[in-house]
């Protein structure tokens, strides 16, 4: 495969759209494949897709008035750019009165990206930005002792357990965990996978089209013969550069021929891989979109909210988006997660070759293939048994009330194998909690009858092609309160990943509990990931001076 360097002179080009090509070659775009797709307007559909040798040539210079202006050298693209990584705002997660709002509402999320992100960060010496920080991701990125779902037609099962809080003896910790079921390799439906590559000058580092290209080989490995890739990619223009194949090594050809350079138009190449999957489209498959990018739009469409309601407005045709972060300096996660989560796909940052293996092959059907869609959690708490909490985490994934029977509501998707696992803070009836006492009676939160329920759980999911959810229900006994004992095993490590990840935010209500009181809770765990963790904390333990000093 040869590539194509729009920055040199060719020998070919079909005269559709060449003043646009040779604008894009003005801007140093760098496409290579040994076909280009551009989709121009005004162009037949023959004249769409174009086989070339080369470039267009270079248009003549010629002076005139605006020479001087024109001879502007073009400004090659910093190679140690400034720190300018986007992250969204959102605030701890508050407490509430079961009194005054006795309902908890929310989507589900089986996003991890935040927490390899934030490994990145302490692995480079620092703590993240307590921005860069989302709790549940942390918590989600690790699997846990749930049980199988007993049967497919309820896709995954539920577990609740109780115990108490290291770092407040008033309170209790409420877990609610989903795992779903499992697919075989061979059980999965046929794939049509459409690769977003970003190529321009951003990406220009080993640690972004470099492991680009390591993360999506070892997919490209995973293919079965009914299975298929294309491959689109973007910078100044967008384009195809390997047409939809089963074949590794065409595929890793493609990626291998890869090379960075010019500004970055992301909206012209989501819309390319739009067109592209629909045009390879496998009915009762599995259709999606992986968009390898640092998320640093910079021509045509970058609005975010624009972004946004492009693969809103396509979600619903059955092709899902998913999202691979990658790079440091410029990363724009804000975009990378929220696109993901509205293309009904999952997001995660892969800062290591190990983790694109984790990701893009040991998690390949998970990723890939949906058991549950718009999957939404609800818990009523009983005020004769409970009179505070606060859910950890979720912060930008909350809901109305009312949302939660609504089918129109989007929410997040569980894949086969999938786990997700929320923690609530609870305090008991009667004990000190973190609201203070109202002077007027009316106006404090009054219990109700005693009963036997602690608080009531419910969730709605949809399965796969249908449009009406169905729902689950579970009832968590009051005697779990008693009978709450302090974290053990499995729960004592989500615990300390919870603990973990509200410390790095700035959560004013973990009390006294220190780095090495979470290094304790985490035990002395035997997997690999698991250990990782404990170091990650030894680290931000190290750099938390830092902070302090900054602070």
């Amino acid at each position: 495969m040869m590539g194509i360097d729009l920055r040199n002179q060719g020998q070919s080009w079909h005269e559709c759209g060449a003043n646009e090509a040779r604008e894009s070659a003005m801007r140093g775009i760098l496409i290579t494949g040994t076909i280009v797709t551009t989709l121009l307007a005004g162009c037949s559909p023959e004249e769409k897709t174009q086989d070339f040798a080369g470039p267009p040539p270079m248009p003549a210079y010629v002076p005139n008035d605006r020479s001087a202006e024109l001879m502007v050298a073009p400004q090659p693209y910093p190679t140690a750019p400034q720190d300018r990584e986007r992250y969204e705002e959102n605030d701890v997660s508050p407490v509430h009165a079961v009194g005054e709002a006795p309902v908890s509402t929310f989507s589900v999320d089986v996003d991890t990206g935040s927490y390899t992100n934030s490994r990145r960060f302490l692995t480079d010496g620092r703590l993240p930005p307590q921005d860069a920080v989302r709790t549940e991701e942390f918590i989600n990125y690790f699997r846990y002792d749930y049980p199988l779902p007993e049967e497919r037609s309820q896709p995954f099962s539920v577990t609740t357990n109780v115990t108490t809080t290291p770092w407040n003896a008033n309170t209790r910790l409420l877990r609610i965990g989903l795992r779903g079921y499992d697919i075989a390799y061979d059980e999965r439906p046929a794939a049509n996978l459409t690769f977003l590559i970003d190529v321009s000058g951003s990406m220009a580092t080993d640690d972004k089209l470099g492991l680009v290209k390591t993360a999506l080989s070892m997919l490209a490995d995973g293919l079965r013969p009914q299975d298929k890739v294309s491959i689109v990619v973007y910078s100044g223009a967008a384009g195809i550069v390997l047409e939809p194949t089963n074949n590794p090594d065409k595929i890793k050809a493609a990626l291998e021929q890869l090379s960075a350079g010019g500004s970055t138009a992301g909206g012209q190449g989501i819309a390319l891989a739009y067109a592209t999957a629909r045009s390879s489209f496998i009915e009762n498959g599995i259709n999606r979109i992986i968009v390898a990018t640092d998320g640093d739009f910079n021509v045509g469409v970058t609005d975010q909210r624009q972004l946004e309601d492009m693969v809103e407005r396509n979600r619903d045709s059955g092709i899902t988006l998913t999202t691979l972060g990658f790079g440091r300096g410029n990363y724009n996660e804000a975009l990378m997660e929220s696109i993901a989560d509205l293309g009904n796909g999952n997001y995660a940052y892969i800062d290591s070759a190990m983790e694109a293996q984790k990701v893009l092959d040991e998690e390949l059907s998970s990723t890939l293939f949906t058991i549950a869609g718009d999957v939404k959690i609800q818990v009523e708490f009983n005020p004769a048994h409970v009179s505070e909490y606060r859910l950890i985490g979720y912060e930008n994934r909350a809901l109305r009330e009312e949302d939660f029977e609504n089918d129109k509501v989007d929410a997040g998707d569980i894949g086969a194998g999938h786990q997700v696992t929320a923690i609530y803070e609870i305090v008991p009836a009667g004990a000190e909690g973190w609201l203070p006492e109202r002077r007027y009676e009316a106006n404090r939160p009054q219990t109700g009858a005693g009963g036997d329920e602690l608080a009531f759980v419910k969730l709605r999911y949809k399965l796969p092609g249908q449009d009406t959810s169905r729902l689950i229900e579970r009832p968590v006994p009051a005697s779990a309160i008693a009978g709450a004992r302090a974290p053990q095993g499995d729960m004592a490590f989500a615990v300390a990943v919870a603990a973990f990840g509200q410390k790095l935010r700035g959560d004013t209500r973990l009390g006294d509990m220190g780095w090495s009181d979470i290094r304790a809770l985490a035990g002395n765990p035997q997997n690999y990931w698991r250990q990782e963790f404990v170091k990650l904390v030894g680290l931000a333990s190290a750099h938390s001076g830092e902070r302090r000093a900054a602070d």
